[in-house]
This record gives C-alpha cells, structure tokens and sequence, in this order.
C-alpha cells in the first residue's frame, strides 16, 4: 500500500471555495490562505442551526505508544456517513510540531481517510500555533520588563509563574535561568519552557467563544504575585489589546478538507495529557452551524480526553454529543492483556480477551456521563477474523453498539458499516443530556477526588504539602467553582504509566495545581507528567525531508 503521503499526493484536490459552498458557506465569507485553505470568522457562526446538529464523540480505550488511530477513524466515520447520504464534516485539533518530528511524524489522519493539504497542516498551516506562541512569550518579555523597570517599587512582583512557550519537544528547556550577562540583560530569574499546546492561550483561544471573550480571559490570566501576596495579572500589565492583536487571525477557525472532499474544520490543539485535549468551541460550533452531522475526537483515551471535553468543554459551551464511538484495536487490548508490545501484532485471544477489562472500564465511564456508546474496531492487516468476531460478541454482552472501521485502506466506503450503525443508534436514542462527574460547588479537592476514583478507580488521592496550600490559595482567589483538569500518563487509568490493564487500589498523587485563571480551569498536575516533552532516541526528524521540491517522510 501507499504510503500517507503518497496517498495525499494522489488525491486532486478541489477548491476550498467549492468545499466551503457544499455545506453553505458563501465564498465571500472565506478568509483565504491560498486556492486549499481557509479561515471562516467567527462571526458566520450560526447557534440556532448548531442546537439543531448531531455531534459524535470519537475517543478511544488506553492507547499504545503508537497510538491508537483514532484521527483515522473520525475522519473515517465522517467520509462514511457522507457516504450514506448525510451532510456531515469532521472537527479536529491542529497537529504540534513537537510530535511531529519527535514520536508521531504526523497527526492528520492515515491511509485513504486523512486530512488535506497534509504537509500544510501538519507543519506551519495557517500560523495559528506560531500566534499562540507569540502572544504567550510577548505577555513573558512584557512581564519580564515590568520587573525589570519596578524592581525598587515596594510591592513588586517576588513570584512569577508565567513561562515562554516553544512547540518543539526539547528537554534542555524545561528548567534555565534568564536575564544572565549584568543588570543591562534583565533580572535573573529561574524559569523554563512549555510546549506550546501546554499554554495557556491554547486552552484560552480553545475555550473562548468569540474575541471579546477571548480578551476577557486574556486579562484575567494570573501571571505571579507581588511582595504582599496580591495576584498579578495580565490585566494589571495593561497589554490585553496587544494580546488579542497578536491572535485576531488565529481566533477564526480553519477550513480545508478530506480524502474524499469532505469539509473539515481544524482548530486549536491542546494535548489533552497536559491540558484538555479538544479542539476549539468556535471550531466545533462553526462545524455544527453548516453540518446535521458533526464528528470531533478528543485526544488520548477517554479518561483524558472524553472526561476532559465532557466535564470542560461540554459544560462550559453548552454542547452534548449525541453518540460517543469508543475507538479499539487488538493491539492495544493486548497490550493491556498482558502480551509484551513486540507481540501485539500476533493473534492471541487469551490475552485479548484478558484486555477486554481496559475497554469495559472505558465503556462503564462513558455511560456514567449518560452516553450511548458505539465501539469501532480499527482494522489492521493483521487482524483475524475470530479476534474481531470475539470482539463483536463481547460488545453484544456489554449492551453497546459494534461496527468495523477499515477507512485506512478503503477510505468512506470502508467505514459505511461504522456510519450506518451509528446513525441507527443516534435515530433509536440519542445520549441523555450529560451528566457531569462533579458538581460546579464540590470543593478543588473533592472534585478532583470525584475523577481519580470514579473514572481512573483510585482508592484515594494524595495531596502534596504544595497542592494543597496551592487549594487554599485558589479558593481564596474566587477559583472554588472552576472545572479541573488532570494532567496525567495517557497509558494507564493511574499516574504509572507502566500499569496497563485497568490498575486497582491504587494511590493517585497530586503534587501541585496550575490555576489557568484566563481558561477558567484548575490544572492538577499528577505523577511524573511535564509539560515540556523531550525527543525519542531517533525523532522522525531524521525521517522528513525535502526531496525534488516535495516533503518526504510525513506520516
């Protein structure tokens, strides 16, 4: 078979005006970025069509290293619904570089279900991430000047916690010391670097519903505390408008299209390991104005990402999805079988079997937030017949719909079974309105409590000394009622990232809290999680190239 990017090289693209005008979106609303790409404003978003969409859920059970093609598949299920005669587009996050020539090599789909222009998108796209970065490290340099030019004041700044931001994976940049080379140079400081979709603004441009929703969080961001204890904010700085500038392209969502000329909007791209893992609201809203049938994915598996989109996004936007599709292949529930990873490939039913336990604990807690679930099983070559009967007659015991997905090889057609049952289920019964894991009033402490032992299956949860000063401290600020995010493993329910299967009786460790003030969430920080990741021992990088004017080794 071709490679992915001999498959996007194959494939003749239309006209994103022509894209645009299938699902009603006139040309002239198109800001454009050349005949394939385009942004559309935030303001053409309609809410009385969005309230009259169907939106699908794409998460996954507890993937491997290689993940677990859950991109594919959402794509997938949008070019197979297509397929059957529904008007319906995909809603995704934007690749980070960091991945993308570290572990990944991609992250816009594979096979004949992906997401075009692949090197565009998967490298510097419309410039959003290179905004975000932008605009995080301006509010650093500026706050970093403020110290500079107040530090004789009485009440100057003594604890920073903003940090610059680069979307590299690069370890050397977790932990430096600034302003080094005299007075002339700065202050010196410790600091460090995060990720760029560990940055606030990510979460902040992912969250806002329009621009001046955006300045509102931007302001209220918490950048340190002064001498006598008083918060500092960027509000305090005076640069919220300077902030918003930098962004007011990078807030309008980003239009382009599949294998198959599917519309498909992709938007903002925390990871949702370090922070909530969904796509932007304007983007999955824009979708929903313009599709009956809008799919979205949230990152990792569904004790991050799909907790983090329901119990956030979902609570926050005023969104539900009607369907949540639990992606599952034999690789990874052998993996959690118990099968070592060089032997995944290879048929096993005892140990697939035996991983059945990940995928149920997956199922039981998409239930307990009221969804009706639909388990697609992402088929690889390799795959045998009895393994994927076996799964399908497990689904049947556990009361949840089952279809295969094979879009990789045969793109809308081979996920038209996967289509067909999932508006099947949407048309018996919808999912109930969602029920949230906490409650707005539960404590910092009781709702992060709520999420270790109700959808990781903690015995209890330690607080560090730091945590929980830092709880205090947040509850005084007025933060009480924000929704948490988990920063966590995504390899294990736990925070060991080697305990595969459905880890028991364990101690899940919160050593400290991260409040996101301008995002309007708590970020609780578990095991050895960091938000600046570092490269493999060979990074795709030494795999992509330029070669005859085309890019090679994207993936």
């Amino acid at each position: 078979m071709k490679t992915d990017i001999e498959i996007a090289h194959s494939i003749q693209l239309e006209k994103i005006s022509e894209i645009a005008n299938k699902i009603g979106i006139e040309e002239d609303s198109l800001i454009s970025h050349g005949p394939y790409i385009a942004k559309i404003p935030c303001c053409s978003i309609d809410k009385k069509k969005a309230r009259k969409s169907k939106l699908i859920l794409v998460t996954a059970i507890t993937p491997t290293k290689a993940g677990i093609g859950k991109t594919t598949v959402s794509i997938g299920l949008a070019l197979g619904l297509n397929k059957i005669g529904k008007k319906a587009s995909v809603a995704l996050r934007e690749p980070s570089l960091g991945p993308c020539f570290g572990m990944k090599g991609g992250a816009a789909g594979g096979g004949y279900a992906q997401v075009l222009p692949m090197e565009n998108i998967n490298l510097h796209f419309t410039g959003d991430f290179h905004a975000i970065t932008a605009a995080n490290n301006m509010i650093a340099a500026l706050l970093d000047n403020y110290i500079y030019q107040h530090r004789d004041k009485a009440d100057s700044i003594k604890q920073v916690l903003w940090k610059r931001v680069l979307d590299v994976n690069d370890r050397s940049l977790r932990n430096i010391v600034s302003g080094l080379g005299g007075s002339v140079n700065g202050v010196p400081a410790e600091t460090g670097f995060d990720i760029t979709p560990a940055s606030e603004i990510m979460a902040i441009l992912c969250l806002a519903e329009n621009q001046d929703d955006l300045k509102r969080r931007i302001e209220k961001i918490l950048l340190g505390y002064t001498h006598s204890g008083k918060p500092f904010t960027v509000k305090d700085l005076g640069i919220a408008g300077s902030i918003v500038v930098l962004l007011k392209d990078a807030m309008h969502p980003n239009l382009v299209q599949t294998t198959e000329h599917t519309p498909a909007f992709i938007h903002g791209g925390p990871f949702a390991n370090i922070a909530h893992g969904c796509n932007s609201v304007v983007a999955t809203k824009m979708a929903m104005s313009y599709s009956d049938y809008v799919v979205t994915e949230a990152g990792f598996g569904a004790d991050l990402g799909a907790e983090k989109f329901l119990n956030i996004k979902c609570r926050k936007a005023g969104i539900a999805p009607v369907l949540s599709v639990l992606v599952v292949t034999t690789q990874a529930l052998k993996m959690h079988g118990g099968v070592s990873v060089k032997d995944i490939k290879q048929p096993n039913t005892e140990g697939l079997q035996k991983g059945f336990e990940n995928m149920d604990k997956h199922i039981e807690n998409l239930k307990s937030f009221g969804q009706n679930v639909l388990v697609a099983f992402n088929k690889y070559s390799f795959d045998t017949e009895d393994e994927i009967e076996m799964l399908r007659s497990h689904c049947v015991e556990m009361g949840v719909g089952f279809a295969v997905n094979d879009a990789f090889t045969k793109g809308g057609e081979g996920a038209v079974e996967l289509a067909h049952k999932a508006v099947e289920m949407i048309d018996a019964e919808a999912s109930k309105p969602v029920h949230f894991t906490y409650k707005d009033t539960d404590s910092i402490e009781r709702k992060i409590e709520k999420i270790a032992t109700k959808i990781y299956g903690a015995r209890r949860v330690n607080f560090s000394e730091k945590a929980l000063a830092q709880i205090t401290k947040f509850m005084a600020m007025g933060a009480g009622e924000y929704p948490v995010c988990i920063a966590k493993t995504q390899y294990s329910f736990s925070d060991n990232e080697k305990a595969y299967g459905v880890a028991k009786d364990f101690v899940f460790h919160v050593n400290e809290l991260v409040l996101n003030n301008g995002a309007e969430f708590i970020v609780a920080i578990a095991g050895n999680i960091m938000r600046m990741p570092g490269l493999p021992k060979e990074p795709q990088a030494q795999n992509i190239d330029l070669v005859d004017g085309e890019i090679v080794g994207l993936s």
